[in-house]
This record gives C-alpha cells, structure tokens and sequence, in this order.
C-alpha cells in the first residue's frame, strides 16, 4: 500500500507552505507542489494498535491484584485448617464437636477461594486472549469484532462470578468470627486467680 505526500506551497491552495498532505495524490500531476511516494509509517501503526489494547491491560493489572488478594486469603485460610487438625484429634466432648464445625467451615472456604481464583484467572486468560486478537486483527486484516466483544463480556462474566463468589465466602468467614458466648462470661478470681 502505498501513500503520497505532497508539500503544497501557497500558490492556488488554501494551505500554508510546508504543510503535508496524506492520501492518493497522483504522482507527476501537474498540481502546483512537490509529488513524493512515502510508504506507511508501521511504527505508528503499532503504536495505534497498543494505544487500543491499552485499557484490556489496565484490567489485566486489576485482575492481577485481585488474585493477589485471593492467593493471600487462601493461604491464611489452609494455615487455620492445618492448626485445627491437630486439636480436633485430641479434642472431646463439645469442644470436638466444635471443632469438627470449624474444620467443616474452613474446608468450604478454601472450596470457593479455589473457585474464586480459577473464575478469575480464567477472565485474566480471556482478556490476554482479547489482546490477542486485537493485534492480530489490525495486523492481518482479521475480521474479528464479533469475537473479541463475546470474548470480552466473557472476561467480564468470570471475573465478576469471582468477585461473587469472593463475597459469599467474606460472609461464611465473618459468621465464623463471633466470638462465643462462653468466653464472654468467663471470669477469673482475681484473689485466688482460679476460674469461676
């Protein structure tokens, strides 16, 4: 593809001297100016085609720190599971059966974390995809509109299944916080420090 500049001088045109000129100028025309065939910038095209892909980065950065936020979350959730372990094989009686309740709690946490991160990842995947096709659209001539609009309200629909299930665990674990009743009545005998 080719393109034409021309440097159009202040005679009989309405611009200024200098000034240039894109598109399908005739070459050797007998126009008033200087005729030069120029091939496309492909830098600035390049350029064009980054400056479009530049918001589906700006996402790919957000999805990064909300899985950073699950990965963390997830962790602190199996160090809870791995401390109770040991105290439910030693435990009886209420405090097993309590226990047991908290295991069963923090088993389906670390269920919809796991969840959580796969939505998440799988839009990070679908974004990654996105940008993709938007390069490889303005590169090859590749009728992609369709696709990358049903990939992109995919990557939307996963990462906001994982900013849901991310909320119904937040509730789980804020249930699981109370504090019970029997440790807000135990008192200690200051005088002789026995429990009563």
């Amino acid at each position: 593809m080719r393109a034409a500049v021309r440097v159009a001088q202040e005679v009989g045109t309405g611009l200024g001297s200098g000034e240039i000129l894109f598109g399908p100028v005739p070459l050797g025309g007998s126009e008033a100016g200087v005729t030069l065939p120029v091939t496309p910038d492909d830098a600035s095209a390049v350029a064009r085609i980054i400056g479009q892909a530049v918001a589906p980065v700006f996402l790919l950065a957000g999805i990064g720190a909300f899985l950073n936020t699950l990965t963390g979350r997830l962790a602190r959730i199996v160090d809870r599971g791995r401390a109770i372990e040991p105290r439910l094989l030693e435990s009886i009686g209420p405090e097993h059966e309590r226990l047991v309740s908290e295991i069963n709690t923090v088993d389906r946490r670390m269920r919809l974390m796991s969840s959580a991160i796969t939505s998440t990842v799988a839009s990070a995947v679908l974004v990654c995809t996105v940008v993709v096709l938007l390069f490889a659209a303005a590169l090859v001539d590749l009728h992609a509109g369709n696709a990358i609009a049903l990939l992109f309200i995919g990557a939307m629909v996963t990462l906001a299944a994982g900013f849901f299930i991310f909320l119904i665990e937040t509730r789980i674990a804020a249930r699981a916080i109370r504090v019970r009743p029997a440790l807000l009545t135990h008192e200690v005998d200051e005088a002789t420090g026995d429990e009563g």
